[in-house]
């Protein structure tokens, strides 16, 4: 495998918890981290199609990478990169077949992993005309017209998770949706564009009302509607935890979504105000020492708890970018970019071939599926725990690219 996994005991998991394994990196050299991760991502994965572990020879279509190579984009349009550029859109030439057919991608399964991967066209489309990305563009938005939805009106997870809302899936569908709109519908119909940015809305408010825990401020990882999955309380229908990737992804989306959208459309407001909640919670669950936030968010310092990389640099990156943004409060701009050197210390390494690795990474999270994913605290803790994510990878890289604004 191209992409190398380490997977730590909990013996191993001590030793590093400790952070400061990369002390003075943010300060050594002048090339910016950005850069650097990028450049190592490349080296560790010539071909991007094995990015996130995909065995040689096989390709698929992947939020991971998708997430990526938007990143990596960013990246190259930042720092004039055609390299990066061209790394990203090698991907895409392999996955959009020249008739719009999207190599492993399967509309039916209603799933919205598989809508993330598709934010990358938009900017490979106007850059090369080519109709079939296009045509896969469409494909997808026609799968969200589709999306089965719970009798709320939030978007189900997947279509073999009826009834279920993840924060996860706010982000994997809400900014492509507010971008196809914005290209697409709002100069043909605005009425229709106003409607459908509403719709976008009452996702993140339909989530947020259900799972939202008074106790600790915080939003759990998914709610099933039908209280009826064995994960969930049977009152409530949330799952245990707030996870803290799961939080991590809804922040994100909250932050990405609003900047495509119009400035007065229904429902601003009220994402602002969430948005705001979260960053009102979240310092009481922080890392007394690193600063950083635990895998299972809810229950800092408990025995077996970790720091996680993923969410925290989900919450720095959206922290940053939503206060510049004018959606948190301005002071959150240097909360975030202090935030931002603790996680470089905490996690970041240098290797001797001159690479940089982001350490101590969640690989996975779910609940439910063929493993009976039960959300506990157990549960959450006895998932792998890897390096160079790309799930921690991508928003590393925009974060950085926030950091590197400031300079």
């Amino acid at each position: 495998m191209n992409k190398i996994f380490r997977v730590l005991s909990i013996a191993a998991l001590v030793g590093v918890m400790g952070c400061g394994a990369s002390k003075g990196l943010l300060h050594r050299g002048t090339k910016p981290l950005s850069l650097r991760m990028v450049e190592s991502e490349i080296k560790r994965n010539p071909e991007a199609v094995s990015l996130d572990g995909i065995e040689p020879g096989m390709v698929k279509w992947n939020y991971t990478t998708g997430l990526e190579l938007q990143a990596i984009m960013d990246a190259a349009e930042v720092y004039s990169r055609q390299d990066f550029w061209d790394y990203a859109a090698r991907y895409y030439d392999t996955m959009v077949r020249p008739d719009g057919e999207i190599l492993t991608y399967s509309k039916h399964k209603y799933n919205l992993d598989h809508v993330c991967p598709g934010r990358p066209l938009f900017r490979i489309y106007e850059k090369s005309g080519e109709p079939r990305y296009k045509m896969a563009m469409d494909t997808l938005y026609s799968q969200l017209k589709g999306q089965p939805r719970t009798k709320e009106g939030g978007y189900w997870h997947k279509k073999i998770y009826p009834n279920q809302m993840w924060l996860d899936g706010l982000y994997m569908a809400e900014p492509f949706h507010a971008e196809y709109i914005n290209r697409f519908v709002r100069t043909r119909d605005a009425e229709l564009s106003a409607q459908l940015q509403k719709q976008i809305a009452d996702q993140f408010i339909i989530i947020a009302e259900h799972t939202y825990d008074p106790a600790t401020g915080l939003y759990r990882h998914a709610w099933d509607s039908s209280h009826e999955m064995f994960w969930c309380d049977k009152t409530t229908g949330q799952s245990a935890h707030s996870w803290g990737r799961g939080l991590g992804w809804y922040a994100v989306a909250l932050v990405e979504t609003l900047e495509i959208m119009d400035e007065d459309f229904e429902g601003r407001d009220s994402m602002i105000q969430i948005l705001r909640s979260i960053f009102d919670a979240l310092p009481r669950y922080a890392d007394p020492k690193s600063g950083m936030w635990y895998q299972v968010l809810d229950q800092p310092q408990r025995e077996g708890n970790y720091v996680e990389a993923t969410c925290s640099i989900m919450f720095i990156y959206a922290q940053m970018k939503g206060a510049r943004l004018g959606y948190l409060p301005a002071e959150e701009l240097e909360k975030g970019r202090a935030n931002y050197e603790k996680f470089v210390e905490c996690f970041m390494r240098e290797n001797p071939d001159g690479t940089i690795s982001m350490m101590q990474c969640c690989a996975v999270g779910g609940l439910g599926g063929k493993q009976m994913r039960d959300g506990s605290f157990e549960y959450y803790l006895s998932e792998p725990i890897i390096e160079n994510d790309c799930k921690g990878v991508g928003p590393f890289i925009w974060a950085s690219l926030e950091y590197e604004r400031g300079k």
